[in-house]
């Protein structure tokens, strides 16, 4: 390293953001994830005792990933290799590997590789590291945003541990809050700013569990306010407020918060919530999803779940699509609000999705040969000759356009399948089978 890379480096962690510059350096200043660096626990002793495996650290932006990988660095007598799989290639790791060699060769010392963002290495770039994770020349610390069982590849996840990082509390924000205020030495304390209650209250409920958002926002408040006359930097409610607008929404249209927030979204309006239905509705419209996706599952479930117990439900799900369509947004929020909230109240049975399901069943497990001879088109030329449709009964010739008659296969004579509930709409379904059946 020459005068001009050592300033650099020294302007560079002077200048960086509040976040980089307060990162802990040791366990102990690590706020949060105590249920995989508490006292004791297993990655709190492999990290003290420099005995690390090769792992997977996996969580929300702005819960300590990095940081912990940091904290290793600090802690390790091993070398210690830090690439972003956004911008590196395999030609990096191919440097990193025949180094980790020369220095397991030379000096018996092993390397630890941090990949950060692992998710974005395609499958060739990750196939490429399993070897020398498996014989040892590199330990491997990938970090993702991701799911990495969507996201990496199953050889290397199982020559891997997984841990699972939680976002923050409101608390534990609240705690790296009043540190970025009060550490002169890495935080802002030299500025004489104070932090008023009501205003870390608010950064760290609005951050939504992201430390990086609520320490962004308070620098921001801190280098923008302007000193009152006692010479301090008083940031209150309006001020944090202003630095801080909007929510954070952990939403990925392609990771595993989307099928999360999706699958609780049906689940509410399955299970007759009206207010969760909503509230899930809400953090999709505010991630941005697409409102043609959120319609289609709101038609799935208004046939799935509601079915003939409110045939309506269907109805008005399908006529919601439609306008959401024509209309767009904003205004289609009152639209699938509406959908939502009616089906959600809506009496929900399941017994049309299960007659198809069991149906289903039954044509792919039942060898049938025929339809019923009397069932079978007599209108084409010579059908008559060969008994097609003879013996069939016209259903509206008889009280209650009804007649007792072979529908099904021989094969499968006798089955049912649509079993009606006693709920909502099919109750009327039910007593109506019932009535002209025992008429017959």
């Amino acid at each position: 390293m020459d005068l001009f890379d050592y300033m650099r480096e020294a302007n560079q962690e002077k200048e960086a953001p509040l976040a980089a510059r307060l990162r802990p350096v040791t366990l102990e200043e690590i706020v949060g994830q105590r249920h995989i660096i508490g006292r004791d626990t297993m990655l709190y002793r492999a990290i003290k005792a420099d005995k690390l495996s090769s792992l997977i650290l996996y969580g929300p932006p702005g819960t300590g990933k990095t940081t912990l990988a940091r904290v290793i660095a600090n802690s390790t007598k091993g070398e210690f290799t830090q690439i972003n799989a956004t911008v590196s290639g395999k030609k990096d790791m191919e440097n990193i590997v025949a180094a980790a060699k020369d220095l397991r060769g030379m000096y018996g010392r092993r390397t630890i590789l941090f990949v950060d963002e692992i998710h974005r290495f395609n499958k060739a770039q990750q196939d490429y590291l399993l070897p020398f994770v498996e014989d040892g020349t590199v330990i491997l610390i990938g970090a993702t945003t991701e799911n990495p069982y969507f996201e990496v590849n199953r050889a290397l996840l199982s020559r891997s541990v997984i841990f699972e990082l939680k976002s923050l509390q409101k608390e534990e924000i609240e705690e790296l809050l009043d540190r970025a205020v009060t550490d002169e030495v890495r935080g802002l304390g030299s500025f004489q700013a104070e932090l008023s209650p009501e205003a870390r209250a608010f950064l760290a409920d609005m951050a939504g569990g992201d430390a990086r958002a609520a320490l962004n926002a308070v620098e921001l408040a801190v280098l923008t306010t302007k000193r009152g006359p006692d010479g301090w930097i008083h940031i209150t409610l309006p001020v944090a407020e202003e630095c801080i607008q909007r929510r954070a929404v952990r939403y990925d249209k392609e990771g595993d918060n989307h099928y999360d927030t999706v699958s609780a979204f049906i689940k509410s309006m399955r299970g007759s919530d009206p207010d969760a239905a909503v509230y899930y509705l809400a953090r999709m419209l505010q991630a941005g999803e697409d409102i043609k996706f959120i319609a289609r599952r709101i038609m799935i479930c208004a046939s799935e779940d509601v079915g003939n117990a409110d045939p309506q439900a269907l109805v008005l799900a399908v006529a919601a699509s439609q306008a959401v369509e024509r209309i767009g947004m904003p205004e289609a929020q009152i639209i699938l609000s509406q959908a939502v909230s009616y089906i959600a109240c809506a009496p929900k049975s399941n017994a049309a999705s299960q007659a198809v399901f069991s149906a289903m069943e039954a044509v792919r497990d039942t060898p049938v040969r025929t339809v019923p001879p009397h069932l079978q088109d007599a209108h084409y030329k010579g059908a008559s000759d060969l008994g097609r449709g003879t013996g069939y009964r016209y259903a509206h010739d008889y009280p209650n356009h009804y007649v007792r008659q072979q529908y099904l296969p021989d094969e499968l004579e006798g089955r049912k399948f649509y079993f009606p509930t006693e709920i909502g709409y099919e109750a009327q379904i039910t007593a109506w089978m019932q009535k002209i059946q025992g008429e017959a």
